[in-house]
């Protein structure tokens, strides 16, 4: 009897041990999706030997895989979260795949189309069969090649998956944004957003692989009662990660008239702006993409304005040795290159967000001698991010000329009425601050704090406007331009963000630092992810219960910017003391509701 007890004690453990394996295992399979696909050529022949690589939503490859004899490849075990796909094949030009969610116990199926010409990937998300968590489709096999033999899960792709047939809609995946929104109006050197405004954007798949993107605002100012309005069509191959990408934009604002300007119009004269741009990507290989392009403006204010602003970016990806991109851009601000390299785009809120955005700048303009002028700036730049863990390290340098320069100038009244521009939503003026260049130089470190929180500390030194205490004696604008000097000032940013739990409230604050008798220049950078903003900005979006059943959700939404009042510079010019801005205290609100 004693020599028995021990066996029954082991085999009791060991059925222990069993039942917790188990349920260890079933609980991991409930927490995890699956990703799989099959790659084909235009034709429908199936491509064996196909990479295909995958991404987390900060774009850094976690897996890969090589397509079998039938042309399928599959990943499992992936935490529900957004990834990205890219596929590619000698002869074959690579297709890639933006925002693809991954859903506990949903298995995610691919038809990806490679071609010399146009490849593209079309996506359906498939629930899992009744009675069981994961489907039953998938099959286990192994490469016949020693040498490329990962383990996978194939779906025969041949018939729909049960219960959710495959889209053959014209019009598929189709999200959009109505926004209601009021606060202090923009000023004409950082946007034009209305003081009280109403704005809209749609985005919708064409036949799976393209994508149509609409917006629009309307609103006018309470300042001045004057109205504005803009529209903006998008059209890109693949939800904007495939060329081309074409947008239109129109706009019309109209301006105050006041200090001797546009007093020809009683109603103040209007400034209409029309801009295309064509944005193209080429990758060559897997480490080398080059995205290029230009956009053309053309502006009617007192004379007729046309601006072609080319750009381009190249981004060398080292693997775990990081990420180098030389970027470059001629004229206006390359608004476009910009949003595409801005990570938060890969939510569907923000990117219609960015859309909104991106429509609310209008040019940069102001006037010299009673004739409009815009700014343009030569800008030349190169980033370098690396990723190490939970943190994210970046540097940069930049070079940029800029021509007719212009910013805010607050308490000039009547003085250098030839050379002011009346700003949309307040008493103050946009002045031609002339030309200048400077060097720039950055380096910031980002840390995430569970999956919920972010936080980054940036530190830079830049040429800065500045004064130097002097006092100007005279009214002359041409003087007061050789009066602005430009120093290398140091800058520092701290900037926070994350998600409260339960309530879901997404809040962001930065806290930037210069010194306070400069200004800093706005620089828009293209290849770094940073935006330097001076003061305290604080930044809400509150998720808001549903109403009667109706589809969509409801967001209310707060920003304050620089409540602080940093970054001016003081002037006194003829016994006047002034201001020059380029980021004004404003406060906005808004309520927004997502479909």
């Amino acid at each position: 009897m004693r020599r028995r007890k021990p066996a029954i004690s082991l085999g009791v453990a060991a059925l222990a041990l069993s039942s917790a394996l188990s349920v260890s295992a079933a609980t991991s399979v409930r927490l995890t999706g699956s990703l799989g696909g099959q790659v084909r050529s235009a034709a429908g022949v199936v491509q064996m030997g196909a990479t295909v690589v995958l991404y987390n939503r900060y774009d850094r490859a976690i897996r890969s895989a090589i397509t079998n004899p039938d042309g399928s490849f599959g990943f499992d075990s992936l935490l529900p979260d957004v990834y990205s796909l890219r596929v590619s094949l000698s002869s074959f030009l690579p297709a890639f795949r933006r925002n693809i969610a991954v859903q506990p116990g949903f298995h995610s199926v691919l038809t990806i189309s490679l071609s010399s010409m146009l490849s593209s990937i079309e996506f359906v998300s498939s629930a899992p069969a009744t009675g069981s968590l994961m489907s039953e489709d998938w099959k286990w096999v192994l490469r016949s090649s020693q040498a490329t033999r990962p383990v996978m899960r194939l779906v025969d792709l041949k018939d729909p998956p049960a219960g959710r047939p495959r889209m053959s809609n014209v019009f598929s995946e189709t999200r959009g944004m109505v926004k209601l929104s009021a606060g202090d109006g923009a000023s004409l050197g950082v946007g034009s957003q209305p003081d009280l405004g109403t704005a809209f954007a749609v985005a919708t798949s064409v036949f799976g692989s393209n994508q149509l993107e609409l917006s629009g605002n309307f609103g006018y100012s309470s300042h001045t009662g004057l109205p504005a309005a803009g529209f903006r069509t998008k059209f890109s191959r693949n939800g904007g990660s495939q060329t081309p990408e074409i947008t239109v934009s129109m706009r019309q604002v109209y301006l105050p008239s006041r200090g001797g300007f546009g007093v020809a119009v009683p109603d103040g004269p209007s400034m209409r702006v029309m801009s295309a741009t064509l944005l193209h990507e080429l990758e060559a290989g897997d480490r080398l993409r080059l995205e290029y392009g230009s956009s053309v403006e053309s502006v009617s204010l007192l004379n007729r304005l046309n601006v072609l602003s080319p750009f381009a970016r190249l981004t060398f990806d080292m693997g775990s040795n990081g990420r180098l991109k030389i970027a470059y851009s001629s004229g206006a601000l390359a608004t476009e290159l910009a949003a595409r390299g801005n990570d938060a785009v890969n939510r569907e809120d923000a990117s219609l967000n960015q859309e909104l955005n991106t429509l609310g700048m209008m040019p940069i303009l102001s006037i010299r001698n009673n004739q409009a002028r815009a700014q343009r700036t030569e800008n030349v730049e190169i980033g370098y991010t690396k990723v190490a863990g939970s943190r994210t390290y970046s540097a940069g340098i930049y070079h940029e000329r800029v021509s007719d320069g212009a910013a805010m100038l607050a308490g000039s009244g009547d003085l250098f009425a030839s050379d002011v521009l009346p700003d949309l939503g307040s008493e103050s003026s946009i002045f031609n601050l002339g030309k200048f260049s400077r060097w720039g130089y950055t380096a910031s470190m980002t840390q995430a704090v569970g999956q919920r929180m972010e936080i980054s500390a940036a530190y830079g030194r830049g040429g800065a406007l500045t004064t130097e205490g002097r006092e100007l004696s005279s009214e002359d604008a041409d003087e007061l331009r050789r009066f602005i000097r430009m120093h290398e000032k140091n800058w520092v940013t701290v900037r926070a963000s994350g998600t409260v739990p339960v309530t879901g409230t997404r809040v962001g604050a930065s806290y930037g630092w210069t010194d306070r008798n400069s200004m800093m220049p706005v620089h828009l950078y293209l290849a770094q992810r940073l935006n330097v903003e001076p003061g305290l900005n604080i930044s809400i979006r509150q998720p808001l219960p549903g109403m009667g059943g109706m589809p969509g959700r409801l967001e209310a939404t707060a920003e304050f910017r620089n409540l602080l009042q940093q970054g001016y510079l003081p002037l006194t010019a003829a016994g006047r003391s002034m201001l020059f801005t380029n980021s004004p205290r404003a406060v906005r609100g808004g309520l927004s509701f997502i479909f």
